[in-house]
């Protein structure tokens, strides 16, 4: 897997201070997309050992949030193994913060459903989620006043309660974020 960026101290994409991963490649093409440069599978750098420790000592200081995960789309099947490796080192060494990721794919219709490659990686990726926001850009709905998404139709999901439930659980904002945190 390729990577397009990763910011430090990101304050736009999840509550709190994060250190966002833009991975590369996406197959959904999105009009309107805001990261065009990462749909290239080949663009950007290579995801190594060396990111993966780059992410962790970014992760450290306790004013760091969590991690967040886009793209590109983070969900590909070409990434997802790279990226859970990423979660499961993050989880073993920072159990307290939070993971996010943003999918043009749909959590009940794509990602559950088991097409988007090996469905045992998916649901150990799932299994580090906090929260999943969900659905493609769509630019006719695009709607700047939205915390944490670009269009209408994209959710943001509470995904241990998804999956707790069987159904799709809305992360509730004034319900924080698990850890305690508002």
């Amino acid at each position: 897997m390729n990577y397009a960026e990763i910011k430090n101290c990101d304050i736009a994409n999840g509550p709190g201070v994060r250190i966002s991963l833009f991975v590369s490649g996406c197959t959904h093409h999105c009009p309107g997309c805001f990261n065009e440069v990462a749909w290239d599978f080949g663009y950007g750098k290579p995801f190594t050992e060396d990111t993966i420790q780059e992410i962790l000592d970014m992760l450290k200081p306790g004013y760091i949030r969590g991690l967040t995960l886009l793209g590109g789309e983070p969900f590909e099947p070409q990434n997802q193994g790279a990226v859970v490796e990423l979660l499961r080192r993050v989880k073993e060494q920072y159990p307290g913060k939070t993971i996010w990721a943003f999918s043009g794919y749909l959590f009940d219709r794509d990602i559950l459903s088991g097409k988007l490659g090996d469905w045992e990686i998916t649901r150990e990726y799932l299994s580090y989620l906090d929260v999943l926001v969900d659905g493609p850009f769509v630019e006719a709905k695009k709607n700047l006043s939205l915390r944490f998404r670009g269009s209408e139709n994209q959710r943001i999901i509470d995904v241990p309660a998804s999956l707790a439930s069987g159904t799709v659980v809305l992360w509730e904002d004034w319900q924080g974020d698990r850890k305690g945190m508002i």
